[in-house]
């Protein structure tokens, strides 16, 4: 894996358990809206809209890095709409990018070698 799809699969991760923790604020505010007087849900939702487009953007760049077959590139897209989905990508991107890490050394083992 080199340096730019690592950095696309960080930025992905950390856009979107921040994604996911507005997703929760923001469901949070929507019922103190309809049973207080309390209501940030106008401001709650445009920083929610404006992680959710953050997360398309790094989503595209790194599907576009990675070359994801079109099913796991849907899962992490169906993800960022699921309450706590946010949370189950980034510990799958995590997963992805130490066994691409692990992969990569043993290319470079194999060729020192060889």
């Amino acid at each position: 894996m080199d340096i730019k799809t690592a950095s696309a699969l960080r930025r992905l991760r950390l856009v979107s358990t921040v994604e996911a923790v507005s997703f929760l604020l923001l469901l949070v505010c929507s019922v103190l809206k309809r049973t207080t007087d309390f209501n940030a849900v106008p401001t709650m939702g445009a920083i929610h809209g404006i992680l959710v487009v953050l997360f398309l953007i790094f989503w595209a760049d790194a599907w576009n890095r990675t070359k994801w077959p079109l099913k796991t590139a849907a899962l992490y897209l169906v993800l960022s709409v699921i309450p706590f989905g946010g949370f189950y990508a980034d510990r799958k991107l995590k997963r992805e990018a130490e066994d691409a890490v692990i992969a990569s050394r043993a290319r470079q083992e194999r060729a020192v070698n060889a």
